[in-house]
């Protein structure tokens, strides 16, 4: 059986996340968070279940990095919405006028096989002829791939841009679940949508989880965020994209039309 799994982790499977089919079971490092943390993380329209404590902030949604002083500053979001199953963005976005080069780097203690999937995720970007096309360095990079803690509760995690148009500047992965030897596919959906989240999208079913994960319904969290809808994408669900919150095991899922949209909306 396929089972969508969240960027979490619940069971030692590999993929796209690990929750199995309890997507709504906290994991125990919640214990440590806050209440009033909790409540500015709903606050700021993010789900707040399953809420990691890492080093210099928390890991919400399965892999959104939010830093302390993500959870303090003012904020004015705003969303973009595909269809019913919306695609958001955040507040900042990268900075892209004039056109833009966001350079990537894998750390040279990954396995070197994630090479691969690298190049195969920049070049799904570059593919769709943007203001911002990206090139893979190897050193002194705007986004740098790193390996996570070794008793991280994510499969991989990211942040979003800064409040100067930069991309969020660091991509964890979990070797452990990741393993050393990947499928390609699956693993460049899941650096695609890491790049997605560093310059500036949210997960596309943001309003309801249970659209990709199974389960209950789930709200990723209540907000004063608007929403603009783009013209000329469906008012139905959007199953494949790139930023579904969950995906099944062995999944590839390059950019469909509606993520195409998205992409040519923001950048």
């Amino acid at each position: 059986m396929k089972v969508n799994r969240l960027l979490i982790v619940g069971a030692l499977v590999a993929a796209f996340g690990f929750t199995s089919c309890q997507q709504d079971e906290e994991i125990t490092t919640q214990d440590t968070v806050s209440e009033s943390t909790l409540s500015r993380i709903s606050e700021l329209g993010f789900y707040n279940k399953n809420v990691e404590k890492v080093e210099g902030g928390y890991v919400v949604e399965g892999d959104i990095f939010l830093s302390e002083s993500d959870l303090t500053a003012a904020h004015n979001t705003k969303a973009l919405r595909v269809g019913e199953s919306e695609q958001y963005r955040t507040t900042n976005l990268v900075n892209a006028n004039g056109g833009r080069t966001i350079t990537i780097s894998l750390d040279s203690k990954l396995p070197s096989s994630y090479g691969a999937s690298l190049d195969a995720a920049i070049a799904r970007y570059n593919a769709e002829n943007l203001t911002i096309t990206m090139s893979r360095v190897s050193s002194g990079a705007d986004i740098t791939i790193t390996a996570a803690p070794r008793n991280a509760q994510y499969l991989a995690s990211a942040g979003f841009p800064t409040t100067n148009g930069n991309p969020h500047n660091n991509i964890k992965v979990a070797t452990r679940y990741i393993g050393n030897n990947p499928n390609q596919g699956w693993f460049t959906t899941i650096l695609a949508h890491e790049i997605g989240h560093c310059i500036g999208f949210r997960h596309t079913d943001y309003m309801n989880r249970q659209y990709s994960c199974g389960g209950s319904y789930a709200n990723e969290g209540a907000s004063s965020v608007g929403a603009i809808h783009i013209p000329g994408t469906p008012t139905g669900a959007d199953p494949n994209s790139w930023m579904l919150a969950c995906i099944g095991s062995g999944d590839n899922r390059p950019f469909n039309r509606n993520d195409q949209t998205a992409l040519d909306y923001l950048y």
